[in-house]
């Protein structure tokens, strides 16, 4: 099955999925200092929802996780404002081009950066609707790291204004966040890439639409360059939810 959009033709019959599942062993990622998710089968008094128990004809499970530290999570700026944000009001639309870049980021003193020269290097003058950050190296371990107090790479306050700047609606990074894990709240990249500029009065010309996702993965054999994306939430009254973002290849020319 074939799309065609702006004259660019992408094949729909092969999804590139970027989204880390979400596990209840030790092979999910975990960020912000939480343990595992959870998921159990129900249980009340002497009756268990799962069928291989033998007392249950359904798998019947409970789930407990946090969006931001347990896997591929998409977030609105309610993120971080004092009024309530959800998600799920401001994500309407769930189609859009995007651009793939990798990127190695700087080290600066004793952080990871990405910087704008890297990002305005890489977008080699093109402005996508969304924007695909693979750091580099890009083992497949990141599928599986423990990131809280590990100091992760981040992006770079000049970095997130660069990328409002040029119009991307939506920033997708495979890092459990685009801000430095200690920075004492500044939040500099979010704050940027959304342009709040006062957490308790939000500004006008705030980016109500736009979205970050974080912990993505994007396979080595996905190529830099164009791609339409698929970006779906679960239907989350919240500031975050479970994202499943897939790309689709562009095709080439006949």
């Amino acid at each position: 099955m074939k799309a065609t959009i702006n004259n660019l033709q992408f094949d729909l019959s092969k999804p590139i999925d970027i989204s880390i599942p979400l596990t209840n062993d030790n092979e999910n990622p975990i960020a912000w200092y939480q343990g595992k998710p959870e998921i159990e089968p129900v249980k009340m008094d002497d009756w268990i929802g799962k069928v291989s128990e033998g007392k249950s004809s359904t798998n019947f499970n409970n789930i407990f996780f946090n969006p931001h530290a347990h896997g591929t999570h998409t977030e609105c700026l309610g993120h971080i404002t004092r009024d309530f944000y959800s998600v799920n009001q401001c994500l309407k639309q769930f189609f859009f081009l995007a651009e793939v870049i990798s990127v190695q980021p700087e080290k600066i003193g004793e952080d990871l950066i990405i910087t704008k020269n890297q990002i305005e290097k890489a977008l080699k003058g093109n402005s996508p609707e969304a924007i695909v950050i693979r750091t580099l190296p890009n083992a497949e371990t990141k599928k599986h790291l423990k990131y809280s107090n590990t100091n992760p790479p981040y992006l770079a306050e000049e970095a997130a204004i660069f990328i409002r700047e040029k119009g991307i609606q939506h920033l997708l990074i495979d890092l459990p966040s685009v801000d430095k894990e200690h920075d004492e709240g500044k939040l500099l990249a979010h704050k940027a890439f959304w342009n709040v500029k006062d957490i308790n009065n939000l500004n006008e010309d705030a980016r109500m639409n736009c979205t970050i996702t974080e912990l993505i993965y994007v396979d080595e054999k996905v190529d830099d360059g164009k791609y339409l994306l698929n970006l779906e939430i679960a239907s989350f009254e919240n500031d975050a939810s479970p994202s499943k973002p897939v790309l689709y290849s562009l095709e080439a020319n006949d």
